[in-house]
Formats: C-alpha cells, sequence, structure tokens
C-alpha cells in the first residue's frame, strides 16, 4: 500500500468498515435525539435530563485507563465486534421494556452507561485499528472521512429523530440503533486487512499497572500530546454542558415546545458544524500548524458559547451552534489525528484512551454542573459559566506557545516506527 496516496477511500476494506460504521452511526443520532427528550417528557427536570449526557460520558473515566490497556492486548476487531453486538442488545430492551409496561428513568440511564461502557472499548479498538488499517499517511484522511460520514448521517438523522419522537414513541429510535449496532457489528465480524488477526506480543511483564503507566507516561513525555489532552478539558467541561442542556436551550430559552420536532434543528446544527469541519480539517492540516489550528479553535468556540448565551429565537441559534461545533469539533479531531500520527502501534489504544479520559473527562461534570446551574441561574447562566473552561484553555495554549506547533505532516515524519504486529 502506498503511502504517498493519502486517500483513506483508495482502500476497499476500509471503505467496507466506513459502510459498517455509517450504519451503527445513524443509529446513534436517533438515540441522541430520542432519549433527553424521553426522559425530560417522564420527568420535565432539566438535571435528570442532563444526566443522560451524564450517564453517556462518564464511563471513560471509570474503565479508560484499564480499557485501553486491556484492548492493547487483545485483537482489536474481535474486541469491536463483540461490543456492538452487545451494544445493540442492551438497547434493544429499551423498547421490550416499553412495550411490557415497565420502562423507567432508572432503566434508560442504566441502558446509556452500559452501551457508554461497552464503547470505550469499542473506542480503544477503533484507536488501533484506523492507523492499522490505511496506514499512518492515511490516518488524517481516514478519521476526517468516518467524521465526515458520522455527521453527514447527522445532519438528517436529527430531522428523522425529530419526525419519530413526535409522531411516534421515542423509543421506536432507539429500538432501530439497536438494530444498527447489530448489522454493524456483522459486516466488521467479516473484514480482514494485514495485520488484522494480529495481537500484542507477550512480553515479560503483563502488569496492567505497568501497561497503563506506559501510555501515561508516553502521553506526558510527549509535549504536543500533553498539552492537547490537557488543553482539551476545558473544551470537554464546555461541550458537555452545552449537550446536556441542548433540549432544555430549546425549550426553556428557545420557547419551543418539549414534543416540538424543531429540537431536531439544533442537533442537526451542531452535526452540520461538526460535518464542514471535518470536510475542512485535512486541507487544513496541510496548510497550519496543529498549535495554530487548536488555539484559533479555542478562541471561536469562546466567542460561538457567549453568543449562545445570549441567543432567544431558533433562527439565531442554529447558525451559533453550527460555529460552536465547527470550532470544538476542530480542536477534538485535530488532537485525535495527531495522537495517532505519533504514537507507536502497540501504545494506540491506552495512549488515545487514556488522553480521551483525561481532554474528555470533564465533559460528565460539565454536564452535571450545567444541568443544576441551569435550575436557579437559566440555561444563559449555565452557558456563561461554562464558557470560562473555554477561556482558560486559550489562555493556557497561549502560555505553553502551543501555537508554534509545527505541521501534522512533519510530526509524521519525526514519528518514531511501530514494531511489527505478531500473529
Amino acid at each position: 500500500m502506498s503511502t504517498t496516496d493519502q486517500r483513506a477511500l483508495a482502500d476497499p476494506v476500509f471503505r467496507r468498515f466506513l459502510a459498517a460504521r455509517a450504519v451503527c452511526m445513524a443509529g446513534n443520532v436517533l438515540t441522541m435525539v430520542a432519549l433527553p427528550v424521553l426522559v425530560y417528557r417522564l420527568t420535565s427536570s432539566p438535571a435528570l435530563t442532563a444526566m443522560i449526557a451524564v450517564a453517556e460520558t462518564a464511563p471513560y473515566l471509570v474503565v479508560g485507563l484499564p480499557a485501553g490497556a486491556l484492548v492493547d492486548r487483545w485483537n482489536r476487531r474481535r474486541v469491536l465486534v463483540w461490543t456492538e453486538a452487545l451494544s445493540g442488545l442492551v438497547l434493544l430492551t429499551v423498547p421490550l421494556a416499553d412495550v411490557a409496561g415497565a420502562l423507567t428513568v432508572p432503566h434508560l440511564l442504566g441502558a446509556a452507561l452500559a452501551v457508554s461502557t461497552l464503547f470505550v472499548l469499542g473506542d480503544a479498538a477503533t484507536f488501533g485499528i484506523v492507523p492499522h488499517m490505511v496506514g499512518r499517511h492515511r490516518v488524517a484522511s481516514a478519521t476526517s472521512t468516518l467524521v465526515s460520514v458520522g455527521t453527514s448521517v447527522g445532519l438528517v438523522g436529527p430531522l428523522v429523530a425529530g419526525l419519530l419522537v413526535t409522531s411516534t414513541n421515542p423509543v421506536v429510535a432507539i429500538g432501530l440503533d439497536g438494530l444498527g449496532y447489530l448489522v454493524s457489528a456483522t459486516v466488521i465480524a467479516r473484514l480482514r486487512w494485514s495485520g488484522s488477526e494480529s495481537v500484542a506480543p507477550t512480553g515479560p511483564d503483563r502488569r496492567l499497572g505497568r501497561e497503563i503507566a506506559d501510555g501515561l507516561r508516553f502521553i506526558w513525555r510527549t509535549r504536543v500530546v500533553r498539552w492537547l489532552t490537557v488543553l482539551g478539558i476545558g473544551t470537554s467541561l464546555a461541550g458537555g454542558a452545552t449537550s446536556g442542556l441542548l433540549v432544555v436551550i430549546g425549550v426553556e430559552q428557545l420557547g419551543l415546545e418539549p414534543t416540538s420536532s424543531a429540537l431536531g434543528w439544533l442537533f442537526a446544527a451542531g452535526a452540520l458544524g461538526t460535518f464542514a469541519a471535518s470536510l475542512a480539517l485535512p486541507r487544513v492540516q496541510r496548510r497550519l500548524g496543529v498549535g495554530v489550528i487548536t488555539t484559533v479553535g479555542y478562541a471561536t468556540a469562546l466567542v460561538a458559547m457567549l453568543c449562545l448565551a445570549q441567543t432567544r429565537h431558533l433562527a439565531a441559534a442554529v447558525p451559533v451552534l453550527v460555529v460552536l461545533n465547527y470550532a470544538t469539533t476542530t480542536v477534538i479531531v485535530n488532537g485525535i489525528v495527531t495522537r495517532q500520527v505519533v504514537t507507536p502501534q502497540h501504545l494506540q489504544s491506552r495512549v488515545n484512551t487514556t488522553a480521551r479520559l483525561v481532554a474528555w473527562g470533564g465533559s460528565p461534570l460539565g454536564a452535571a454542573l450545567g444541568g443544576f446551574l441551569a435550575g436557579p441561574l437559566g440555561t444563559p447562566g449555565a452557558l456563561r459559566i461554562a464558557s470560562v473552561n473555554l477561556a482558560a484553555s486559550l489562555v493556557g495554549a497561549w502560555a505553553v506557545r502551543l501555537h508554534r506547533v509545527g505541521r501534522l505532516d512533519r510530526l509524521a515524519d519525526e514519528a518514531p516506527a511501530s514494531p511489527a504486529p505478531t500473529g
């Protein structure tokens, strides 16, 4: 496979992998809208609605470190197949419980926790699969393509979900997500590529704690990875508050009805921003340094979040959310691609899950605090307080001179070679 051709879509195995992920992503978008709407309908509580976002992100704090180290030991393709199959089965319990008249908020929170915990393992596997499947010089193309397809689905998905939620029972959307997971697992189970059946070589010391420490040391000693990870905490805190309150913002700040399909436009606006960022990022990375991209992203997200706090109309909120998600997606995906490029293959899962744990660990906290602050302060006050985190990341990026970090292609050329996989 030539490393001069940087188009991941030139690889037929990656195309099939992408199709499987697209099916799964389509279902995820439906659940993204249906779960908070369903909880808000059942409880009318902003705090409980925000807890769905907490349940969807908190597992990274609990199992992120061991998950990455364990998946580096195992066959990553098989891990992804099993986690997706089990996630599908868990989600299908929601419509079954609804039919039986036994659906409760604790059931929904439990399902969100279970699927999110499985997601950590699947995410760790995917981090290692993508650079192994397409090669280091195609990582930017592959990751951006995955994000582009996901957000293309996200542009239509929220609108479809809005129609499903208002015209049928929201559990229908969740059931479709469960089926999507099962389809994706079936396709990936049949894929093979060079090294797809490999596992890490057995060393003299396979203690989990030591393997976790290896990943932590790599993150700390690699300057660009260290600062992208630490400063990413501000993005996760602010992003958690926004995502956890999105339905509440629509109802209480913009004056929409809880049953209005227009709520889907808020999710679609975010998806549009993410889609635009994923299309632009590979070209931007060829022209600008990794540090410049991140620093400008923090500044743009800060301004957009402060504007969202002032917005009172749907027509104004939509473009603001587009810009906000464009900026935050650029920061996040830029960090992911950079880590995948500079990290040796045998450390991919633990380094990337550990970095995501640290950088995204603030998301459940941000969602929880946003939900509780929205009660006494309203969503505008909660958003203003959350924006302080973006300001802190911006100041930190400037203080450590992150803007001086060079372009991605130079980082790729300087990255250490990975050891050959073993069967």
